[in-house]
């Protein structure tokens, strides 16, 4: 299994640059594995198309402002990091450093001035370097607020005016460093009238990082490498999954990182901790050859080609179904990538 089986072309045009006036007013792709069906409708829709009893599991991360730009203490040089994930100590952060390859340990950064500094403390592999800051917890967030700027993705050339909208209406748990994007499509009426509906809702957390967004770089797709992040699943969560799967009632997830949260817990990733949470880090790379075991549904964005994410639907549709759905996805025009339209798969 190859990278390149994982592409296809797309219109510069159809890469959505800025999210919708009302996020539910986005186009929804249903294919139904069963009946072999696809069917176009609004995300508001998306009512129509679950039952009583069915289980979704949403990713409750929340983004914070994780692209801080500096530069270097003594030169002068511009710097910009993109806070990956937090280390031991609350203000130490894995960190994607641009230019990564001149900033070494023992190099001092500033931001803002000098209202924020920090040190080069270790170093990984492709740009990622372990920063420790100046500051402590208490006035982290306040900083991080004043200085961060929220990390839309490259492929992004319009500037975000309201911050909220690169977050879900439920995100809780601060540390992603991108959006879980599927959930971008939800308000609270459409939850509230799915409740109604009889559909029920659980959460998981996983931060978002590297491991998400980061290309595959290798021709064998088995060679990739995830790079590890956070999660945990609540005992409350792990338990409705359970009675779910046992009364033969549908586990659909919200988003590529819920289902990867969940596929590691069955698979023990984690530690179970005293509240009876499962949490931990994962670096689980999901594909067609690394089948899902608890997921039966998925509400997805359209991903960019030959990425770890494409792969994962094609773990739950078959590789030639999912770039015929794309084909599809193409020649509607279809929105793609952060705040373009949605696929729901049952």
């Amino acid at each position: 299994m190859k990278t390149e089986d994982f592409d296809y072309e797309l219109p510069a045009h159809l890469i959505a640059q800025t999210p919708l006036e009302k996020r539910s007013d986005s186009r929804l792709l249903v294919l139904n594995r069963k009946e072999q069906t696809l069917a176009h409708a609004r995300f508001y829709e998306l009512g129509n198309y679950l039952r009583a009893g069915d289980l979704l599991i949403f990713n409750d991360s929340r983004v914070i402002p994780a692209r801080l730009f500096g530069e270097k203490e003594g030169t002068g040089g511009a710097v910009e990091l993109l806070l990956l994930r937090p280390l031991q100590n609350p203000v130490h952060f894995e960190a994607l450093v641009k230019p990564g390859r001149r900033i070494r340990s023992g190099q001092r950064l500033r931001f803002g001035g000098g209202a924020l500094t920090g040190t080069v403390i270790g170093e990984g592999q492709d740009g990622v370097r372990h920063i420790a800051f100046d500051t402590d917890a208490k006035m982290w967030d306040a900083l991080l607020e004043t200085l961060g700027e929220m990390p839309l993705p490259p492929y992004i050339h319009e500037r975000l005016e309201d911050r909220t909208r690169y977050q879900t209406v439920y995100a809780r748990e601060k540390g992603s460093a991108a959006a879980p994007t599927a959930g971008l499509h939800f308000t609270d009426e459409l939850l509230s009238s799915l409740a109604a509906q009889g559909v029920e809702r659980a959460f998981v957390t996983l931060h978002v990082g590297l491991g998400t967004f980061r290309p595959v770089q290798v021709e064998d797709v088995e060679k990739h490498t995830m790079h590890a992040e956070w999660f945990r699943i609540p005992a409350e969560t792990k338990q409705a999954i359970e009675r779910a799967k046992a009364e033969g009632r549908r586990v659909i997830c919200v988003g590529t990182t819920s289902v990867r949260t969940i596929e590691s817990a069955w698979r023990n990733y984690g530690t179970v901790a005293e509240d009876g949470s499962i949490q931990g880090f994962t670096d689980i790379f999901i594909h067609p050859n690394e089948p899902l075991r608890v997921t039966e549904g998925l509400i997805t964005n359209f991903h960019l080609p030959q990425s770890t994410l494409m792969m994962l639907v094609a773990a739950l549709i078959g590789r030639e179904r999912l770039l015929e759905t794309y084909r599809i996805a193409v020649e509607h025009e279809y929105r793609f990538f952060s705040f373009g339209d949605a696929m729901l798969i049952l």
